[in-house]
C-alpha cells in the first residue's frame, strides 16, 4: 500500500515521513482544497524528501473554488509546472474542467506534451468528481490514454463520509481496469485505511490523516 499523505506546506513533512508516509502531495491553503506552494517550499521539500526516499508531487492549482480557469490563469499553471520540472519534482497533480464540467482536454493535452519530455507523473485530482457520472468513464479512458497515472477521487460529494461511497468507487476501478491508477481520499485515515484497502483492493491511498 503506497500512502500518499497531503500535506500543507513544509511543515508537517518530517513527522509524516516518520508516521509512514510512502509519497508527498505538496500543496498550500487546504482550506480551500490546497493550492500550488511557493519554489521555496517546493525545493526544500524536495531536499529534505529526497533524503529520505520519499518522492512529492506537487499540486498545480492557482486558487480555491471551482476548476474552470481562465487564458490567464493557465499561463499561470503552465509556469507552475515549469517550476515543478526546475525543481526536479517527481509528479504533478492537476486538474481542469470545461463550463459543461468536462475534462479540458486542449489544456491538458498541453500539459501532457510538457510533462511528457521529463517523464513527470500525472495525476488528476479531485475535480473529477465534478465530472457528471454520465461523463467520467469517457473521462477515465481520455485521461489514461493521454499520459495520467492516476486518479485522485472521492467517488462523490466530499461532504458524504467515503465509506459511503464505496460501491461507486469499486465501479471507476472497474471502468480503469489496469490502465490508469483510481487512488481513493478523502477522509481517510489510519483507522479506516484498512477497510478501504480491503473493500477495494487498491495499492494507492491519499489522504492528510492516513498516517
Amino acid at each position: 500500500m503506497i500512502k500518499e499523505v497531503c500535506v500543507e506546506n513544509f511543515t508537517h513533512v518530517p513527522k509524516v515521513i516518520r508516521r509512514g508516509a510512502d509519497r508527498i502531495e505538496l500543496c498550500d491553503n487546504l482550506a480551500v482544497g490546497g493550492t500550488t506552494v511557493s519554489k521555496g517550499v517546493l525545493e526544500k521539500t524536495i531536499e529534505f524528501c529526497r533524503q529520505e526516499d520519499v518522492s512529492v508531487m506537487a499540486i498545480i492549482r492557482p486558487r480555491g473554488g471551482d476548476f474552470v480557469y481562465t487564458a490567464i490563469e493557465k499561463e499561470i499553471m503552465l509556469a507552475d509546472i515549469q517550476t515543478a520540472i526546475d525543481t526536479d519534482v517527481s509528479g504533478i497533480v492537476i486538474g481542469a474542467l470545461t463550463n459543461e464540467r468536462e475534462l479540458d482536454t486542449a489544456f491538458l493535452s498541453v500539459v501532457k506534451s510538457i510533462t511528457a519530455e521529463v517523464g513527470l507523473s500525472l495525476t488528476f485530482h479531485m475535480a473529477f468528481d465534478d465530472i457528471p457520472k454520465e461523463k467520467q468513464k469517457e473521462s477515465i479512458e481520455w485521461l489514461s490514454a493521454n499520459g495520467f497515472d492516476r486518479i485522485l477521487t472521492h467517488g462523490g460529494p466530499l461532504t458524504q463520509p467515503i465509506e459511503q461511497q464505496l460501491e461507486t468507487l469499486k465501479e471507476l476501478i472497474e471502468m480503469a481496469g489496469e490502465n490508469i491508477t483510481i487512488m481513493p481520499g478523502g477522509g481517510i485515515t489510519k483507522e479506516n485505511l484498512p477497510l478501504i484497502e480491503r473493500e477495494l483492493d487498491v495499492q494507492e491511498a491519499h489522504g492528510t490523516k492516513i498516517v
